[in-house]
């Protein structure tokens, strides 16, 4: 379970998940990625049960990236507690998605795989997901550009 080693202070407010996602809506490191399409909340166990669903599938043949860290924590009360006498304590970690960003990348597989094992994924999470692929910028073309600085 992925949690902080140590938080400047033990309980937050809700916030708002308002907008899309301006910081990590793009792929990074791999060549296909696993984006949430509605913003929501991913527990510590929801990432790691998703993280477990693409490495079983791609059994150790890629390589995955988790592009999210529950760093939110969300509080409590005990069972049958009556109301108020304060905040509850801490129970669990999230992280905060908003719409477009990127939660896993995988690199190393086929197409068919990495679609499949990232279809799993997204079957563990609490909001809708969309695949993507990496983008190939089409104005760069390496061909053509070493055949000018040849004729010049």
């Amino acid at each position: 379970m992925l949690l902080p080693k140590r938080v400047k202070f033990r309980k937050q407010h809700r916030g708002r998940m308002k907008g899309r996602a301006t910081r990590g809506n793009f792929i990074a490191y791999g060549d296909f990625g696993l984006v949430s399409i509605e913003p929501c909340w991913i527990t510590s166990n929801q990432i790691e049960s998703a993280r477990v669903a693409i490495n079983r599938f791609i059994r150790r043949g890629g390589q995955v990236w988790i592009k999210i860290f529950p760093d939110k924590p969300v509080s409590a009360k005990p069972a049958e507690t009556r109301m108020g006498s304060g905040k509850g304590s801490p129970d669990h970690w999230v992280a905060v998605v908003k719409p477009d960003r990127v939660l896993f990348e995988i690199a190393g597989v086929s197409e068919a795989d990495a679609r499949e094992a990232l279809r799993l994924a997204g079957h563990k999470l609490p909001c809708r997901t969309k695949i993507i692929a990496r983008e190939i910028p089409k104005d760069i073309d390496k061909d053509e550009e070493v055949g000018a600085d040849e004729a010049k």
